[in-house]
């Protein structure tokens, strides 16, 4: 039993994850044997576009380092100018492109093309958006990742496993701009 102490301070906590947790929203929004498109959407209270813009170009500081080739975030970069790359170093004169930069409108708008993760080896392709707007005092952030293609097996299989790592990615970036840190609370 749960002495009521000990129910104010868990009250308390959910309180404060409450109001440091990004609200989220998340979709497949169509699959098909030839591609799929998902789209994740995240507020973040109290910050403006701008700084979320700064924070997006600074990938290295909240991409989760799971998902990488290097196993460390810090070897991405995200340079947001019209054929800008997102890339990651792996050592000397190594590295990966994972997409390049197509159209940039500061504080509003980045989008690259590029297949991500384990989707660079088939003959598709992606568009990924990230649209940041003024909403409430904050901001909210709307990511869509359009991919088709020809790959080992039908992409809709694929999409559940993309919009777990890409709706992963969008909260973390939401947390690392409300509270410096983009790793879950618990």
């Amino acid at each position: 039993m749960i002495r009521s102490g000990h129910w104010r301070a868990l009250l308390a906590c959910i309180a404060v994850s409450a109001v440091f947790a990004p609200a989220a929203n998340a979709e497949i929004v169509s699959a098909a044997p030839g591609g799929f498109s998902i789209r994740h959407v995240v507020d973040a209270a109290g910050v403006p576009p701008p700084t979320v813009w700064a924070a997006l170009s600074d990938i290295g500081k909240w991409w989760d380092s799971e998902h990488t080739y290097s196993g460390d975030s810090r070897n991405l970069s995200l340079d947001p100018v019209p054929r800008g790359c997102f890339c990651e170093k792996l050592s000397l004169y190594a590295g990966i492109e994972h997409a390049h930069v197509v159209y940039a409108q500061p504080a509003k708008t980045l989008r690259l093309v590029g297949a991500l993760g384990p989707l660079q080896e088939f003959g598709v392709s992606g568009a990924l958006t990230w649209q940041i707007e003024a909403a409430g005092g904050g901001s909210k952030i709307t990511v869509t990742y359009n991919v088709g293609g020809f790959a080992d097996r039908p992409l809709a299989d694929w999409a559940p496993i993309v919009d777990e790592v890409v709706g992963g990615q969008v909260k973390r970036l939401a947390r690392f701009v409300v509270t410096g840190n983009p790793a879950e609370q618990k």
